[in-house]
C-alpha cells in the first residue's frame, strides 16, 4: 500500500474524469463525484489517507 503523502487520485485506478461540469472528479471505489479530487474529500471527510488506493496498472507496450 501507498504511503498517504504518495496517494494521487491520477494514479488511481478507481478515478475517473465525469461529464458533469458541476462535479467533475469521480471516484467509483465509494461511487460519488466531487468538485475537487476525490482524495481531497476523503481526507476532509475522515481526516485520513483513503482505504480504496489502488495504483493504476501500467499499459503493455504495442497496445
Amino acid at each position: 500500500m501507498e504511503t498517504p503523502s504518495r496517494q494521487s487520485c491520477l494514479q488511481c485506478r478507481h478515478y475517473y474524469i465525469t461529464w458533469d461540469s458541476w462535479f467533475p472528479y469521480g471516484c467509483r471505489a465509494m461511487q460519488f463525484k466531487a468538485r475537487i479530487m476525490p482524495l481531497m474529500e476523503v481526507r476532509q471527510a475522515s481526516e485520513g489517507p483513503c482505504q480504496f488506493f489502488s495504483p493504476k496498472q501500467a499499459e503493455p507496450l504495442g497496445k
